[in-house]
């Protein structure tokens, strides 16, 4: 177990110029202001950029330069930090290093990772190392995964308390949502293509539901899956897919197989968007699915991968304005079926856009949980937002990230 009491820092943000991490700055700044008891720094590979972020967001803290692609400028990096919060993506090209530096100097991690096959080569790769230093890593600290993952967790905790057992089943299903996909996570879905291109063997990881469950727990029941317009049993309503679900869905795996399967070996979870009722709800889930999977054909194929990258897609760094951040919002429905046939429906909702301002706000309060959280109740090892931090983490995003946990009528 490595001692982190004398470094000289509780938090790093890395990857600060980043669009989001310039949201999380200002974010830190309303919370933490910049010489508070809780001590925090900036870091990213240029410094002039980072003298740029600290005058426009307020966070005049000490600035770090770091290359992630340098193992020992990450590993000097971690050294001086109890927490490492990272917004550099596509974490597959860029995050490695750091992971491997965190894991082996008991450095306390999180970030927004979207990409499984990454996950699952990083748990594999590090997690012993993680167990003896101590250090807590947890992916998927923002809309992917933390409103699917704390909002299963939610779901079951509220099903024991009305019906004394858990549910067996329990469908997603994104109501109603305002603002984009960031450039991150388009630039991160569009380097999965890459890597599956070159290496198809990678497809039997992202089609397994159970990847990121730990070694030997990597299969399970068939579970389902909205991959066409269907009438939905769960929410009565037509549903299309949900371009998240093949992330969200493998953090939820995860987490069930580090709790012992708590919800039975045959617990079931999907995702979809609801698209309405009748007619028009059936016109609206075609339009969607057929939109998915012609944008997803077209960036299997190198040549339009190029083109897209080149001139239709966001990019990295590039988001909306902070008006149409606030204008952004996102309602999540949670449909619950226990063995017995009794359901329960509960909600999640954000008060900001999910790809950016809510997203900002999630990793801020997860990396603020963890480095408040005992080594006692989560000891090192690669988690999840609901394993590694429960109930505390929920508690932290509704005081302080505009996000609410509920039961719902529907």
């Amino acid at each position: 177990m490595t001692d982190r009491a004398n470094r000289q820092f509780d938090l790093i943000v890395f990857g600060a110029t980043s669009f989001v991490g310039q949201i999380l700055c200002r974010h830190l700044v309303d919370r933490l202001g910049t010489d508070g008891p809780v001590s925090w720094a900036i870091a990213g590979r240029s410094a002039s950029k980072l003298k740029t972020v600290a005058a426009d967001t307020g966070a005049n803290v000490e600035q770090i330069v770091a290359d992630a692609s340098d193992a020992e400028a990450m590993a000097a990096m971690v050294d001086q930090a109890k927490v490492i919060i990272s917004t550099v993506g596509p974490y597959a090209l860029y995050g490695s290093e750091l992971v491997a530096a965190a894991a082996a100097a008991g450095t306390d991690y999180c970030d927004l990772t979207g990409e499984p096959q990454w996950m699952q080569k990083m748990i594999d790769a590090h997690q012993e190392t993680a167990e003896a230093s101590g250090a807590r890593i947890v992916h998927s600290c923002g809309f992917d995964s933390i409103p699917s993952d704390l909002g299963v967790w939610f779901t079951q905790q509220l099903a024991q308390e009305r019906f004394d057992t858990h549910c067996t089943s329990i469908a997603m299903r994104v109501k109603a949502m305002k603002g984009g996909a960031s450039g991150g996570t388009i630039a991160s879905m569009m380097n999965v293509m890459e890597e599956v291109a070159s290496d198809p063997s990678l497809r039997k990881v992202l089609t397994n539901p159970y990847a990121l469950a730990p070694e030997g727990a990597r299969s399970g029941v068939r579970q389902p899956n909205v991959t066409i317009p269907q009438n939905d049993k769960a929410s009565g309503k037509w549903v299309a897919p949900f371009v998240m679900a093949s992330v969200n869905t493998r953090v939820v795996f995860r987490s069930h197989a580090l709790l012992d399967h708590p919800w039975g070996d045959g617990f079931q979870y999907d995702e979809a968007m609801i698209m309405g009722d009748g007619p028009i709800g059936v016109a609206k889930a075609g339009m969607l699915t057929g939109g998915l999977a012609g944008f997803m054909g077209l960036a299997a194929l190198k040549p339009a991968r190029s083109v897209l990258n080149k001139y239709i897609l966001p990019k990295p760094g590039e988001g909306p304005s902070p008006e149409d951040q606030e204008a952004g919002f996102y309602d999540i429905r949670f449909y619950g079926t226990t063995a017995e046939g009794d359901t329960i429906t509960t909600k999640v909702t954000g008060d900001r856009d999910p790809g950016y301002g809510s997203t900002a706000k999630m990793l801020g309060e997860s990396a603020l949980v963890l480095l408040d959280l005992p080594a006692n109740e989560t000891p090192g090892g690669f988690w999840t937002p609901a394993t590694a931090m429960g109930d505390r983490l929920i508690d932290a995003l509704e005081a302080e990230a505009g996000l609410r946990f509920a039961g719902a009528e529907s």
